[in-house]
């Protein structure tokens, strides 16, 4: 086997298990949250009405767009460029130091800029002040984290433990100390405590690998136009990603549409991580590759890619459509299909996003940035963003108006679908042989095959262990999602296995 196919099998290993763990985690403590956090709170409690996981949403998206405005793409820059020069410790220095200084200046400019705009627009605003200041310490403490040097190092063996032990911290924690809706604010503390000690990690072990002494003059102007395209793009970005949860949150001031909303989309959210987190592998590979002009590699790597993506995708998206309403209720706690009624269809909706959006980050991670051609998506994202916004009011306010959530949803599933196309379209000459191939063919296939299970076999399986405990509803959901998705993986992985899929395949083959 070759070296440079074994290292990257070994860091997308890592990586599957880091965002596998963390899936499991976070499966264990949303749907707990959920509960906790939709009760009815005190009614003397300022900023806190029937939902505070619908107001705790809507700020954290507020500031998620002033992270963005801190970051403006540095990180895939500081990968990009500092994969480069991974192997001269000298030069990487020089880099790190330059990166840290930018974000450090960025984050305190976006900073002062959410708290004027706070300030000016008022209502809203100041009164969930306190929160909004809390979340916003994400961004300023992230500053120190240097995670682009671990990335650009290929660094995941440490990343994964790392994660998965801090995250492991903060769910025993959120099981120990929230309790009430008035909590949310003890829970917006222990999300960012998550990058906080991230951070602290990072800092114990960074000397390793960089030194802070100054060797030469800083050349900031070299990235001032990569950095304008990329702010750009991490604006319109956050704008297409965000905007849906934004124009909710101002169709429903009850903010109930932003909750059943956020019940569909963690399930999506969770598999769509872990096949984005898997470009922390690929990415500082292309750049690398691209700079050593080794494009035979690149092709083979793109591929690779690519395969990954629609092995997860495939039966994701069917498994995830067919049991929405199981995955819903068990992840909100809500049996009467009250506050997110439009959760299950929200999930059904936006399930081919797991395919369209990751499609979408490859090309963007693994060939526009290496190739330095951010442009391309700046313009893409332009269009998506416009697009998404424009559908988003329409179908949220006047096409569905007793459902917004959902008519927002279907809004979203259109505008990522046509950015995919587009970048398609115009990387074809890069992608096409990674998409239409036989490998892929036997995938889909395969997930054709489920489709039977998942449809057809779902009602039966219900059914019969309803008669069978009728007044057990979590673990009768909980048993549908467990069979269901042991049928499917069998049958699933058995025809890859039968066709000789080549990822399936791999797994199996003795290493030369």
């Amino acid at each position: 086997m070759d070296s440079k196919d074994y290292n990257i099998r070994a860091n997308v290993i890592a990586n599957i298990i880091k965002t596998a763990v963390l899936m499991i985690l976070s499966f264990i403590t949303f749907p707990y949250v959920c509960r906790v956090l939709t009760q009815i709170s005190e009614p003397n409690i300022p900023g806190v009405g029937a939902n505070a996981l619908g107001l705790y949403t809507w700020a954290a998206t507020f500031v998620y767009y002033f992270l963005t405005l801190a970051r403006i793409g540095l990180p895939n820059i500081a990968v990009r460029e500092c994969a480069k020069v991974r192997d001269d410790r000298a030069k990487l220095s020089h880099k790190a130091q330059e990166f840290f200084i930018l974000q450090a200046f960025l984050s305190m400019i976006s900073f002062l800029l959410m708290v004027i705009i706070m300030y000016s627009v008022g209502g809203e605003f100041v009164e969930n002040a306190n929160l909004i200041f809390i979340l916003s310490l994400n961004f300023l403490i992230g500053v120190f984290s240097f995670e682009w040097i671990y990335i650009a190092l290929e660094k995941h063996f440490y990343l994964t433990i790392r994660s998965i032990l801090i995250l492991a911290i903060i769910t025993v924690l959120t099981f120990q100390f929230i309790t009430r809706p008035e909590d949310y604010f003890l829970y917006a503390i222990l999300m960012i405590s998550t990058t906080a000690l991230s951070t602290i990690s990072n800092l114990i072990f960074i000397g390793k690998h960089i030194s802070f002494k100054k060797t030469e003059p800083y050349n900031f102007k070299q990235y001032i136009r990569p950095m304008i395209v990329l702010f750009i793009i991490a604006i319109l970005v956050t704008i297409y990603d965000k905007s849906d949860t934004f124009i909710l949150g101002v169709i429903d001031v009850e903010m109930e549409a932003v909750a059943a909303y956020q019940v569909g989309v963690k399930a999506i959210e969770i598999i769509i991580g872990v096949i984005v987190s898997l470009s922390m592998v690929f990415t500082p590979r292309a750049s690398r590759l691209i700079e050593v002009e080794d494009k035979s590699y690149f092709k083979r790597l793109t591929s690779y890619s690519m395969n990954i993506i629609t092995f997860i995708s495939v039966p994701a998206i069917i498994t995830m459509a067919s049991l929405s309403t199981p995955l819903t209720v068990l992840i909100s706690g809500d049996y009467q299909a009250s506050i997110y009624k439009d959760a299950p269809m929200v999930l059904m909706i936006l399930a081919c996003m797991i395919l369209t959006f990751s499609i979408s980050n490859l090309i963007y991670t693994q060939i526009l940035i290496p190739l330095k051609k951010e442009k391309v998506y700046l313009f893409t994202m332009l269009g998506g963003a416009i697009i998404n916004i424009v559908l988003c009011i329409v179908l949220g306010i006047y096409a569905f108006p007793s459902a917004p959530a959902i008519g927002v949803a279907t809004a979203t599933m259109v505008a990522d679908i046509m950015v995919m196309i587009f970048l398609l379209v115009y990387t074809w000459k890069h992608v096409y042989y990674a998409i239409f191939n036989k490998n892929n063919l036997k995938i889909l296939i395969a997930g054709v095959l489920i489709i039977f299970t998942s449809v057809f076999l779902y009602p039966i399986i219900d059914k019969a262990l309803l008669e069978a405990m009728p007044s057990m509803q979590t673990l009768i959901y909980s048993l549908d999602i467990i069979f269901i998705v042991l049928i499917d993986a069998i049958i699933y992985l058995g025809v890859l296995l039968i066709s000789k899929e080549n990822l399936i395949s791999s797994f199996f083959r003795k290493s030369k």
